[in-house]
């Protein structure tokens, strides 16, 4: 049997087991013993899907079965948090020069600095997801708000925000940027930092 976990061969002998869930089994309660998380399973070069499991579970061991696990780490899931929290705290001081860039003509900066929320919400969205298979986090809010509901109201602010900078409205921009936007990634920022 051939182990690999995110990509690295471990040595791994077998006891007991005799099928694929045998192995699955006992790599889960490993996992769990370890604060970790499996996200992704292939065997034999093929991803095991949630639809497939069973019938791939039943199937014998052989000599050569190749086992690789995609795993994330409840440490990392904390790690990436912080990380977004000081992202989100730079973004939010970014969004407070806005309109000061708008009117100064730096558009460049402004298109820079939206692409990056864009891709930090993106990102936190998807540590969200992966935090929400660890208990510590499956109670996180924002403002007391599960995440999906909070980025819920947030989405409607963010398109009023594309329109007012389609629009060249610099007043709307400002104000959606310190009225609405700063004060949500404040929010973001300080929720990670207390859970991180």
């Amino acid at each position: 049997m051939e182990l690999y976990i995110n990509g690295e061969q471990i040595d791994a002998a077998l006891e007991n087991e005799r099928t694929v869930g045998d192995v699955l089994k006992s790599f889960e309660l490993t996992c769990e013993e370890n604060d970790a998380a499996v996200i992704g399973i292939h065997v034999d070069g093929r991803k095991v899907t949630a639809e497939e499991f069973d019938e791939e579970a039943a199937k014998p061991l052989s000599p050569h079965t190749k086992f690789e696990f995609d795993v994330i780490t409840k440490q990392a899931v904390r790690d990436s948090f912080k990380k977004c929290a000081e992202l989100f705290r730079e973004l939010e001081a970014q969004m407070e020069q806005i309109p000061v860039n708008l009117q100064s003509g730096k558009d460049k900066s402004v298109h820079l600095t939206i692409t990056a929320l864009a891709d930090k919400i993106d990102e936190f969205c998807h540590i969200a997801a992966l935090a929400s298979l660890f208990d510590d986090y499956t109670a996180a809010t924002i403002d007391g708000k599960p995440f999906a509901d909070f980025f819920a109201e947030f989405t409607p602010v963010l398109a009023d925000f594309e329109q007012a900078l389609k629009a060249n409205d610099t007043v709307s921009v400002g104000d959606l940027a310190e009225y609405e936007i700063c004060p949500r990634l404040n929010a973001i920022a300080s929720t990670l930092e207390g859970i991180a």
